[in-house]
C-alpha cells in the first residue's frame, strides 16, 4: 500500500511559517535539495491544499522548462510537473496544472482507496488544513520534519494547541551541514500524528 508522507520545514519552536507566511528563515543546502529530490523521485503523487497547489502551479511548471535554472532545480521541477497531483479544494477553484485531480474534502474511505492504488508514495507539502485533516483520520504514515536551527517565536504552528498528545516513533535522524536536521517519524501504535 502507498504511504502518505508529510514533509514539512519547521523551526525548533514548531513553527512552519511566520505570522504572515514568511519563510526567510529557511536554510537550503545541497543535502536538503538531495533529500527533496529523492523524496519526489520515489513518489507517485503530490497531495496539496488549494493555496499550496496554486503556488506550486505558478512556479514549478515554468522552472521545469527554464534553461536558466540550475540542472538540479530544473530536474526537481520536471519531476514535480510529471507527478499526479491531488488537490483538496471544497470551493472547486483550483489552478491549472497537468495531471491534477480534485477532492472536495479529506474522506477517509476515498484516501484509503487512493493509498491502495498503484504508484509510489503520496507526498504532502505545506497545506496545513490538509495535514491536520489527514492526521485527524490517522491517515499519515510518515512525518518528515526538516528542523531548522532557529527560534521564530511567533508564526503558524504545524498543529493547533488544545488537542490531546499523539505519540510518534523515531525512524531516523539525519543532520545536514546547514544545521538542519531531518527527523523521520511514524505514528506509534496506529495513533494519529496529531489532531
Amino acid at each position: 500500500m502507498r504511504k502518505i508522507v508529510v514533509s514539512m520545514w519547521t523551526t525548533l519552536d514548531g513553527f512552519v511559517a511566520g505570522p504572515d507566511d514568511e519563510l526567510d528563515w529557511l536554510l537550503v543546502d545541497d543535502q536538503l535539495q538531495k533529500y527533496e529530490r529523492d523524496l519526489v523521485d520515489n513518489a507517485g503523487s503530490l497531495m496539496l491544499g488549494r493555496v499550496t497547489h496554486a503556488d506550486f502551479a505558478g512556479y514549478w511548471p515554468l522552472a521545469a522548462q527554464n534553461p536558466d535554472e540550475p540542472d538540479a532545480v530544473r530536474g526537481y521541477a520536471q519531476r514535480l510537473d510529471a507527478l499526479d497531483k491531488i488537490v483538496v479544494s471544497a470551493s472547486g477553484t483550483i489552478a491549472t496544472w497537468q495531471n491534477t485531480r480534485r477532492l472536495t474534502t479529506i474522506d477517509p474511505a476515498e484516501i484509503t482507496d487512493i493509498k491502495r492504488g498503484p504508484g509510489g508514495d503520496i507526498v504532502v507539502y505545506g497545506s496545513l488544513s490538509v495535514i491536520r485533516s489527514l492526521a485527524r483520520f490517522q491517515l499519515i504514515d510518515e512525518l518528515h520534519l526538516l528542523v531548522h536551527p532557529v527560534f521564530l517565536r511567533d508564526g503558524k504552528a504545524l498543529f493547533p494547541g488544545g488537542q490531546p498528545p499523539a505519540r510518534l516513533e523515531l525512524v531516523s535522524a539525519e543532520p545536514f551541514a546547514s544545521g538542519v536536521v531531518l527527523l523521520t517519524y511514524r505514528p506509534l501504535d496506529d495513533t494519529a500524528v496529531a489532531s
